[in-house]
C-alpha cells in the first residue's frame, strides 16, 4: 500500500506544497472554534461568541468558492497571497478590538472580512490534478488529500483551545494567523508545482453551480457534513450522560482514524469499477454505517462503531473529488472543489445545530435520526448523481477497458 504513496512524491516539488498546505490548512479548523473560545473567556458566555465564530464561518462559506474563482482565472500564486492578507489582518484587527474592548460591531465586521481565507485543500487538490493525469495516481493523490484534511481537523481545535485557555484567550486566533501567514507564504512560493490557467470556455464565465451536475455534489457533500456534525454532537452527548464527557474526544479521533485508515486504504487500491458504482457503493456505506447507533449502549461500542462508521467516509470524499475533477471544465476545477468542501463545512454546522435540537427534546438518540435520515438523502442524491455524470466522468480506469 505504502508503495503508491511513495510514488505519488517521486514528482518534484510535490512534498514541498504537500508539507506548506498542510501548515496552511491548520487554521482552518483553528479560527472558528478559537473566535468562539477566545470570545466565551472574555464576554463570559456564549451568545456572542455563537454569534461572531458563525458569522466567521458563513463568510468563509461564502467568500472561499469566490476566491477560487479567481485563482482559476488568474493563477494561485497571484492571488493566495492578496486573499491571505485581507483574512490576516481582519483577524488581527479582531484581537485587537477584543483586546480594546472595542464595539460590538468590530467584532462582526472583522470575522466577515476574516473570511477571505484561501482554501488551500482544492488548492492542493488542483495541484495533484495538474501534475498527474492517471486514473489511478489521482486516486492515490485525494485520498492523500482527505487523510491530511481528517488529520488537520484533529489537530487544529484542539490546539486552538488549548492555546486560549492555557495561554491567554487571543492565543489560539493568534497563532492560527500567524500558521496561516507562513503557510500560504510557503505555499505560494512553490511556482513550479502551481497548475497552469486553463482557457475559458466560451459562455463559460458564471459559477460552475449554474448547470450539470456539480450542485447534485454539493447537496450530497452537504447531507455527509451532516452527519459528520451529527456524529459530533451525539458523541458528546452520549459520554456526558454518561459521566465520561472526556471519552468524547476518544470518540471522535477514531472516527478520524477510521476515516484516515478508509482513505489510505482507498487509495491503494484498484479495483476497477466505475466511479459511478463506486460513489453509490461509497455513499450507501456511509449511510448505512450510521443504523449501528441506535443500538449503543456503551462509550466502548460506540468508539467501534465510529471507526467504522469513519472507515467509508474519506473513500466517499475522493469519489466525489475525482468526479468533480472529470465533469467540470479546467478552467474552473479550484471553484469547483472549494464549493465541495464548502458543501462539506456547511452540512457540518447543519448538522451539529439539528442534532442539537432533537437531542434535547429526546436525548443522545434522538440525534442519531438526523444522522439517518442524511444519510438517506445522500444516498438518493448519488443515485441521482449517476444519472447526470457526463459519460467520461464515469469511467475511472478508461486504460483498462471500462
Amino acid at each position: 500500500m505504502f508503495k503508491a504513496y511513495r510514488e505519488l512524491f517521486a514528482a518534484p516539488g510535490a512534498l514541498a506544497f504537500t508539507l506548506a498546505g498542510f501548515i496552511a490548512r491548520v487554521p482552518l479548523s483553528m479560527i472558528g472554534i478559537g473566535i468562539l473560545t477566545m470570545l466565551a473567556q472574555v464576554q463570559g458566555g456564549y451568545a456572542v461568541a455563537g454569534a461572531v465564530s458563525a458569522t466567521f464561518t458563513v463568510s468563509l462559506a461564502l467568500l472561499g468558492p469566490q476566491v477560487s474563482r479567481v485563482v482559476d482565472r488568474r493563477g494561485q500564486g497571484r492571488v493566495l497571497v492578496p486573499a491571505m492578507g485581507v483574512s490576516v489582518a481582519a483577524l488581527g484587527a479582531l484581537l485587537l478590538s477584543v483586546w480594546l474592548d472595542g464595539p460590538l460591531w468590530t467584532y462582526f465586521v472583522f470575522a466577515a472580512l476574516a473570511g477571505f481565507l484561501p482554501n488551500i485543500s482544492a488548492m492542493g487538490r488542483a495541484r495533484w490534478a495538474g501534475l498527474y493525469r492517471e486514473p489511478d495516481r489521482l486516486d492515490t493523490a485525494f485520498s492523500f488529500e482527505s487523510v491530511v484534511d481528517e488529520l488537520s481537523f484533529v489537530i487544529g481545535p484542539a490546539l486552538s483551545v488549548a492555546l486560549s485557555t492555557v495561554l491567554f484567550p487571543q492565543a489560539g486566533p493568534l497563532i492560527a494567523g500567524v500558521l496561516l501567514l507562513v503557510g500560504v507564504v510557503l505555499f505560494a512560493a512553490q511556482r513550479d508545482t502551481e497548475p497552469m490557467v486553463q482557457p475559458r470556455q466560451t459562455g463559460a464565465g458564471g459559477s460552475v453551480l449554474t448547470g450539470g451536475v456539480m450542485p447534485l455534489f454539493v447537496l450530497l457533500l452537504v447531507a455527509g457534513g451532516t452527519i459528520v456534525g451529527t456524529i459530533d454532537v451525539v458523541s458528546v452527548a452520549f459520554a456526558t450522560q454518561r459521566n465520561t464527557p472526556a471519552a468524547a474526544g476518544i470518540v471522535l479521533s477514531l472516527y478520524a482514524a477510521g476515516s484516515a485508515v478508509g482513505g489510505l486504504a482507498f487509495g491503494a487500491w484498484k479495483s476497477g469499477l466505475s466511479l459511478r458504482r463506486l460513489l453509490v457503493l461509497t455513499v450507501a456505506g456511509t449511510a448505512v454505517t450510521t443504523l449501528p447507533l441506535l443500538l449503543v449502549n456503551g462509550i466502548a461500542l460506540l468508539a467501534i462503531t465510529m471507526f467504522v462508521s469513519g472507515l467509508f467516509f474519506a473513500p466517499t470524499m475522493i469519489v466525489v473529488m475525482r468526479l468533480i475533477e472529470q465533469s467540470v471544465p479546467a478552467a474552473q476545477l479550484t471553484e469547483g472543489m472549494t464549493w465541495a468542501i464548502t458543501g462539506l463545512a456547511v452540512g457540518v454546522a447543519l448538522g451539529a445545530a439539528l442534532a442539537g435540537r432533537f437531542i434535547d427534546q429526546l436525548g443522545a438518540r434522538g440525534g442519531v435520526g438526523v444522522a439517518i435520515g442524511a444519510g438517506l438523502l445522500a444516498l438518493a442524491l448519488a443515485v441521482l448523481a449517476t444519472t447526470r455524470i457526463p459519460a467520461p466522468a464515469g469511467l475511472v480506469r478508461s486504460h483498462r477497458g471500462e
